[in-house]
């Protein structure tokens, strides 16, 4: 059943840039650190002649249903994943029993209640991995939103799982903001996602460009589903939400050469993720819950909230964990970065624990 909601609350509005700060090295957000390759970066450029007139979003929105293989109408563009879920709120004040699975971003809850909305959560534990039991979600739940892969567990939950959550009368939004991050041997694509999904009743899909490209400062997502759903959600959002630049970034992120990059770009993060599961595990206390599957790792390590002070005193920000439901005081997020920063970390975090 869902775990009622405690009157001492995490707060739901923080995330991981505030973390960060000049001079620190930033394992705190879980963006990619990169400069984008020019086949992205010169049309966003193009874009600055072409500002006086507003955007367009049909290229860019046909361009992303080619991409996952549906309809125009299926897609709505978004200013970022976060309006998403703003949208969403919005849009469907009339759902009785919204329910959100945590540990999970923390944005979707928040958007929820600022709406007004009464939200319950199911807390997944960590003793069983965060594993998805479908039916611990409430059968009557006609609102249910869930990250795949999660953040900040790091968990892929397999489709075939989340699919048992869709039903007549329910909304089931799926965050796949990372989904481009996660890679499988012997699949071609993106394992476990359900965006080309069609056949699932009141299936919403939300995805990001902003981790994998870069592109945090641009602001761009989109939203995945039936059109008689979004049309809904389009209801409730702002004229030009999207801005041009954020429009040229679709586009060219939907391309068959993004796509190929995004392949390759998931394999080297999952060679460095290895890397780094392998160097926390070898450290006394430090605890990996589950097979992390995307661009960051969750960890316990006993009293983590002066370990994180004490590892910004010393120039690297990690992200706090008792801010998201389900977890406390003694859980870090930790972002995957190239070996030798990994390994630069290590020997910081192993010195701090032992000072």
């Amino acid at each position: 059943m869902p775990e009622p909601i405690a009157a001492s609350e995490p707060d739901l509005t923080h995330h991981g840039d505030v973390e960060v700060g000049d001079g620190l090295i930033d394992l705190a957000v879980n963006v990619r650190q990169a400069d984008p390759p020019s086949w992205l970066a010169d049309p966003i450029a193009a874009t600055l002649a072409d500002l006086a007139h507003y955007p367009d979003p049909a290229p860019a929105r046909a361009a992303v249903a080619a991409r996952h293989r549906r309809h125009p109408n299926e897609v709505l563009l978004t200013a970022g994943a976060a309006e998403g879920f703003v949208l969403i709120a919005q849009a469907l004040r009339g759902v009785r029993r919204p329910v959100v699975v945590h540990p999970q971003f923390t944005e979707p809850e928040a958007a929820l209640r600022a709406a007004g909305h009464a939200v319950e959560r199911v807390l997944l534990d960590p003793t069983d991995d965060f594993r998805l039991d479908p039916s611990r979600v409430p059968a009557d739940a006609d609102l249910v939103m869930i990250g795949n892969p999660t953040n900040p567990t790091s968990v892929l939950h397999p489709a075939r799982t989340l699919a048992a959550l869709a039903r007549p009368g329910r909304v089931l939004v799926v965050d796949e903001a990372f989904a481009d991050t996660t890679i499988a041997p012997g699949h071609p694509g993106e394992p476990e996602s359900l965006a080309e999904r069609r056949d699932l009743p009141g299936l919403l899909v939300l995805r990001s460009l902003t981790k994998t490209w870069g592109l945090a400062g641009l602001r761009i997502g989109y939203l995945l589903g039936a059109p008689e759903l979004l049309t809904r959600l389009a209801a409730v959002q702002p004229l030009w939400a999207v801005s041009t630049p954020a429009l040229a970034a679709a586009s060219a992120c939907a391309t068959t050469v993004a796509v190929q990059a995004e392949r390759a770009i998931a394999a080297d993060l999952a060679a460095d993720r290895d890397h780094l599961v392998a160097r926390l595990q070898d450290l006394p206390g430090v605890r990996v819950v589950g097979r992390p599957a995307s661009a960051f790792v969750l960890l316990h390590l006993p009293g983590a909230s002066a370990v994180r002070a004490a590892l910004r005193e010393r120039g690297w920000a990690v992200r706090r964990g008792d801010t998201f439901p389900g977890l406390g005081p003694d859980w870090l997020r930790v972002a995957v970065r190239d070996r030798e920063t990994t390994d630069a970390f290590i020997e910081v975090l192993r010195e701090t624990m032992e000072a």
